[in-house]
């Protein structure tokens, strides 16, 4: 004889009567065979849907708050110049600065050592 049987228990008479709760359990479980998408998959589905809706708003108030604190500059900003149009400082112009730039010689160039500090290993053997 088997130690464990392979029979489901079963008492004859439940002593106890079932709660509503282990009622609408059991028909829950004996409904989720027959329609497992309706009673499982459909209401998680629904949940994912109806989550993304409320978190939307969440992360968009996030985003938001990021951008009050990080500022975009525009170029004459990064480069501390103020604009033509604007008062002081020098006029910048992209393709001045790319003339000018042009205009130098790239090709008479000369290697210089920089100086080192006292007791650092200059590299020269």
């Amino acid at each position: 004889m088997p130690t464990f049987s392979s029979r489901k228990f079963r008492p004859s008479s439940p002593s106890i009567p079932l709660s509503l709760q282990h009622r609408l359990a059991a028909a829950y479980r004996s409904r989720m065979h027959r329609h497992p998408f309706l009673l499982f998959g459909l209401p998680f589905i629904l949940t994912m849907v109806a989550g993304s809706f409320f978190l939307t708003p969440a992360t968009a108030l996030r985003y938001e708050r990021h951008d009050r604190k990080v500022k975009q500059l525009s170029k004459t900003e990064e480069l501390g110049l103020k604009s033509k149009e604007g008062k002081g400082g020098r006029g910048w112009d992209i393709n001045e600065e790319y003339y000018r730039l042009a205009a130098k010689d790239l090709d008479d160039w000369e290697n210089k050592r920089v100086k080192r500090l006292k007791g650092e290993h200059d590299g020269i053997l």
